[in-house]
C-alpha cells in the first residue's frame, strides 16, 4: 500500500493535493494514525442510482453532476450511520473499549482497507467493485481498540475487462490500476483550483461537478440494485439542470440550491466556472448570452473561461 501511494506521489499524480503527500504514512498503516488501535472494520454503502447515470451526458443545454452528489453530502450521512454501528462495537468489548469513525476526512487508504475486508477488490479504474454492488460504493470505517477477527475471502475479479479505462473521456488512466488525477474530470470540476487546462476543456463535455463516466462503465454494476436511501436518492432539480439556470447563480443562490450537498465545498466560483466550459462545449447559441453576462465578472478564472466559451460558441 505504502510503496505504490509514494511512486504515486512521486510522480506527481495526486495534482494540488498536497495533503495525499504529506501523511502518507498514515494513509499506509492504521496504527500510525491511531496507535492504539487492533482492528479496523470497514463497511460499504451502495449508492446506484435510479435513473440512467449517463443520460444527463446526451443533453448538452443540461449539466452533469456526479451520481453521489445529487442529494445530501454523503460524509455526513455515512458517518450518522457509523456512529449508530459504533455503539454496538463498543458493547462487545468493555469499559476500555473505544472506536474512531472515519468517512474520507481522515488519511486512511479506504480502497485497500475494504479490499483487506474482503467488500470487493480495487478494479483497473482504482475504485473498489463488488460481486453484489458493481462499482456504486460509498466507503467508511470504524477504527477500534477491540481485537476482531478477519473477514472470509470472497471471489470476484476484473478479469480482461477494460470498459472502465477506455471510457474516460480525458484518457486519465495510464493504465490498468493507475491514473494520473490530474486528467481525472472529477478532480479538475473539484480539487483544482485556478483555471482549468485548456486541452482538456472539451474533452470534459457537460461534467460540472465529478464524473462517473469509468464507474458506470462496469459489466459488475448489473448486479447493483438501486439505492433505497432517501439522502442518497437524487433530487429532481440536480439530475439535469440547465446550464443557463446554473451560470447565473450568485454566491447565495449557490448555497441555496446545494445546502447540504458536498457540491457546495467548491464555492460557486469553482462551480460555475465548470459550467462555462459545459456552455462552451454544448455547440448551443442559446447559450451565449450565459457566457457573455460572465465576461467580467470579478473572479478572473470565470472572465478567462467565459470568454473561451463564448469563442467555442461563435
Amino acid at each position: 500500500m505504502e510503496a505504490g501511494l509514494r511512486a504515486f506521489v512521486a510522480q506527481g499524480n495526486h495534482g494540488t493535493m498536497e495533503w495525499m503527500e504529506t501523511r502518507i504514512e498514515q494513509r499506509s498503516h492504521p496504527q500510525a494514525l491511531w496507535p492504539e488501535a487492533r482492528s479496523v472494520i470497514s463497511l460499504a454503502l451502495c449508492y446506484a442510482p435510479a435513473e440512467a447515470p449517463d443520460a444527463t451526458l446526451r443533453q448538452p443545454d443540461r449539466g452533469n453532476i456526479s451520481v453521489y452528489a445529487r442529494n445530501r453530502d454523503y460524509h455526513d450521512v455515512i458517518k450518522g450511520m457509523l456512529k449508530h454501528l459504533a455503539q454496538f462495537v463498543v458493547k462487545l468489548g468493555d469499559e476500555t473499549t473505544q472506536v474512531k469513525v472515519f468517512v474520507d476526512t481522515a488519511p486512511v487508504s479506504e480502497r485497500a482497507l475494504a479490499e483487506k475486508a474482503h467488500l470487493g477488490w480495487q478494479g483497473k479504474h482504482t475504485c473498489l467493485v463488488s460481486r453484489t454492488h458493481g462499482s456504486w460504493l460509498l466507503l467508511g470505517e470504524i477504527y477500534t481498540t477491540l481485537d476482531l477477527s478477519a473477514s472470509e475471502p470472497k471471489g470476484g475479479s476484473c478479469g480482461t475487462c477494460t470498459s472502465c479505462l477506455t471510457a474516460c473521456p480525458t484518457d486519465a488512466f495510464l493504465g490498468p490500476y493507475r491514473m494520473d488525477a490530474r486528467r481525472c474530470i472529477s478532480y479538475l470540476t473539484i480539487e483544482h483550483k485556478g483555471p482549468i487546462p485548456h486541452d482538456l476543456r472539451e474533452k470534459m463535455g457537460n461534467h460540472i461537478y465529478g464524473c462517473d463516466d469509468c464507474i458506470a462503465a462496469c459489466p459488475w454494476n448489473r448486479f447493483a440494485e438501486a439505492s433505497r436511501h432517501i439522502k442518497l436518492q437524487a433530487r429532481p432539480e440536480l439530475v439535469e439542470p440547465r446550464l443557463a439556470d446554473l451560470a447565473a447563480l450568485d454566491d447565495a443562490a449557490f448555497r441555496t440550491l446545494f445546502s447540504g450537498s458536498p457540491v457546495k465545498r467548491i464555492g460557486r466560483n469553482r462551480f460555475v466556472r465548470n459550467v462555462l466550459i459545459a456552455i462552451g462545449n454544448s455547440n448551443d447559441p442559446s447559450l451565449m448570452p450565459s457566457a457573455q453576462a460572465l465576461q467580467s465578472d470579478p473572479d478572473p478564472d470565470i472572465a478567462e473561461t467565459a470568454r473561451w466559451a463564448l469563442e467555442r460558441l461563435t
